[in-house]
């Protein structure tokens, strides 16, 4: 967004982005703190929820964190904070919470659903334009960091340039809707400009190709095999951990028809271009 003609405020527990000078106001706040929440929003137009809690690769699993204050609770005190013309605000949730009825649920996906009903009733009460979007396993290089992130995609290339087999828990056919996170970011931009179409729906944003990760992670051994001049590692199945939960070993098929049609969006990475963007940042 920093090529919009926005004023672009980004609030941050502890980190500041790399931005050219003056593309944003960058704010370090304790988002759990609700004097940090009002002046974070205070005069936003716009407001966009990226907000969690990051410590550790099961952080998203571990009911005693700090998820749930950082989801419904920051929702909570964000909508209780606006003032004025009720601005958009757009949610990033999971696609998970679009799981079918019956299907065992974890801590962190039933805290995005019930940050996706508390932004739902605000929108109807007329405090805020909520928009809530339900990304698919978000993976890649962001541009401007050229970080690749704490997903899968990233942890197994890494395991790869360590000379280590790729592991999976599963027999490998197990699928996933992998979308690239300069697509991720831009949906949220295009949700930006299409409240009218958007405010108080549920959109799911993947690319519709779900592929199998066997598959994907083969890709990524060859991928790294080709920048190290090694074997490709193997690609094999070990048991799950006992945290591993029912969303780790069933499907997931994304349909972004809805949105792209609402929003005017479309997923542009390829996947294999994504995992080699992968395999470049983490050979540099």
């Amino acid at each position: 967004m920093i090529d919009l003609p926005v004023r672009l405020r980004l609030v941050s527990h502890e980190r500041r982005l790399p931005l050219p000078a003056s593309s944003a106001e960058v704010h370090l706040a304790d988002l759990t703190d609700p004097r940090a929440v009002r002046d974070a929003v205070d005069g936003a137009d716009t407001i966009i929820h990226l907000a969690a809690q990051l410590p550790d690769e099961r952080s998203w699993r571990d009911p005693g964190s700090d998820s749930a204050r950082l989801s419904t609770g920051l929702l909570d005190t964000l909508v209780r904070s606006v003032r004025g013309r009720p601005p958009i605000v757009v949610f990033a949730s999971t696609v998970q919470a679009s799981a079918p009825a019956g299907l065992p649920l974890n801590d962190y996906v039933r805290e995005k659903i019930a940050a996706e009903q508390l932004l739902g009733e605000a929108t109807r009460n007329g405090a805020v334009r909520g928009i809530v979007l339900r990304p698919a396993t978000v993976y890649g290089r962001t541009p401007i960091t050229g970080a690749t992130g704490r997903g899968v995609v990233a942890a197994m290339a890494r395991r790869a340039f360590a000379d280590e087999p790729i592991t999976m828990w599963h027999d490998g056919t197990v699928e996933r809707d992998l979308v690239h996170v300069t697509d991720a970011a831009r949906a949220f931009v295009a949700a930006t400009r299409a409240p009218e179409a958007l405010s108080g729906g549920r959109w799911p944003v993947g690319t519709g190709r779900p592929a199998r990760l066997g598959e994907v992670f083969r890709t990524l051994a060859e991928l790294v095999a080709a920048r190290t001049g090694r074997p490709a590692v193997p690609v094999v199945t070990v048991p799950p951990p006992d945290w591993a939960d029912a969303t780790d070993f069933g499907n997931v098929h994304v349909d972004p028809s809805s949105f792209a049609a609402a929003a005017g969006w479309q997923p542009l990475v390829r996947l294999h271009d994504g995992l080699a963007g992968v395999a470049d940042a983490l050979s540099s």
